[in-house]
């Protein structure tokens, strides 16, 4: 990279359901993220956005409707949509042209406001074959279950230690909606929404504004004693139809190659001390292991036997609790990187890990069985 780029600052609010309103807890954060890094709205360069519109915005031109509150107001701006972890290296690449030296990057997302994730996520799927059909991200995420079960002979118990490991980590985490002490057996027991997905085994569906705040080496030395810097990311995206694609076969790696030759990574499995996966089912969890690296094809479930993604374990994996705890559908991406910023800083507080984390590995993830994914590398 160019120019270093750093994290200086973050905030985030909780993911059950606030009475707050959307311009609120939008201000909060915002406000939260420039006085930690002792500026203010007028001294910001530019503003990256990541918001939906009627999907999981519930309004229509969501970045007319929330500039005001988030620092924006004449100030050179834009919105993604989509994953998330796009908007943190959208504003990355904004500082590295050198036209800006600090870019506030948020995630927004008022969950309670909006009609289910099966809902929205209907209307993402073709209208004139699969929307009849009733397809959802769900039930792509079963097919998607039933293939890497019957290909690898991975175990259902296998993949409900998923969700047992991470609501037991959300205990620890303020910020969780979903938490609990739970036994294998009572995550396979709990409802059944697809076959073979249970309810335990889906992420709920939960509020979250995030916000960071980058900076230029030069300014970020100045705001603060710790930065993060931003080491490494990529994106990669495959075919719409989920006919046309291989479930087990994403472009994770493709994206994981990318961040990872960035950022000098050779054996991600030893050179990362920490990584926050975006699972919205818990199986998927264990397949992005090995899609990121960890392990070999059809190896993650022996991984979390081993207990090697525990809080405690080689490299532990979503000690925040995960999506599956915390489920803010559009800033699920971003608020990855914020725990791993957290991780990296020592300030993640009870879930902070017991080993020393000097890189983590952030990842996100939209569309139907992974169709879309990001990863940033993140470093002290």
């Amino acid at each position: 990279m160019s120019r270093k780029v750093a994290i200086v600052s973050v905030a985030q609010s909780a993911g059950a359901e606030s009475k707050d309103n959307f311009f609120d807890q939008a201000y909060r954060v915002t406000k939260e993220v420039l006085d930690k890094a002792g500026i203010t709205r007028d001294e910001l360069g530019s503003v990256v956005s990541a918001s939906s519109d009627v999907y999981h915005g519930g309004i229509s031109c969501a970045n007319a409707y929330y500039w005001d509150p988030t620092g924006a107001f004449l100030k050179n701006a834009s919105r993604q949509d989509g994953e998330s972890l796009f908007a943190l290296m959208y504003g990355a690449m904004r500082i590295m042209t050198g036209h800006f030296d600090t870019v506030l990057v948020i995630g927004l997302c008022k969950g309670s406001e909006n009609p289910d994730n099966e809902t929205c996520t209907l209307m993402y799927s073709d209208p004139f074959y699969l929307r009849p059909l009733g397809l959802t991200e769900t039930m792509a995420a079963a097919f998607q279950m039933k293939q890497y079960l019957e290909r690898y002979g991975i175990e259902k118990e296998q993949c409900a230690k998923v969700a047992v490991k991470n609501l037991g980590n959300a205990l620890l985490n303020p910020y969780a909606h979903r938490r609990g002490r739970y036994s294998v057996e009572e995550v396979l027991r709990s409802d059944l929404v697809v076959d073979p997905l249970t309810a335990l085994q889906c992420a709920p569906k939960s509020e979250g504004m995030v916000a960071m705040l980058l900076a230029s080496e030069e300014k970020a030395t100045k705001m603060t004693k710790k930065p993060v810097w931003i080491k490494g990311f990529a994106s990669a995206l495959d075919a719409y139809m989920i006919g046309d694609r291989d479930l087990l076969d994403s472009r994770l790696p493709a994206a994981a190659k990318k961040a990872y030759d960035m950022a000098g990574i050779k054996d991600p499995a030893r050179e990362i001390d920490l990584a926050e996966i975006t699972e919205p089912y818990a199986f998927q969890e264990l397949l992005w292991y090995e899609n990121l690296g960890f392990c070999g094809e059809g190896e993650g479930g022996k991984l979390i036997d081993r207990g090697f993604t525990d809080r405690d374990g080689e490299l532990p994996v979503n000690p925040s609790g995960g999506v599956l705890a915390n489920n803010p559908y559009v800033s699920r991406g971003l608020q990855r990187a914020v725990e791993a910023f957290l991780q990296i800083r020592g300030e993640a507080g009870e879930h902070q890990v017991p080993k020393q984390v000097k890189t983590a590995l952030a990842h996100g993830v939209h569309g139907f069985a992974g169709q879309c994914h990001a990863v940033a590398i993140l470093g002290s």
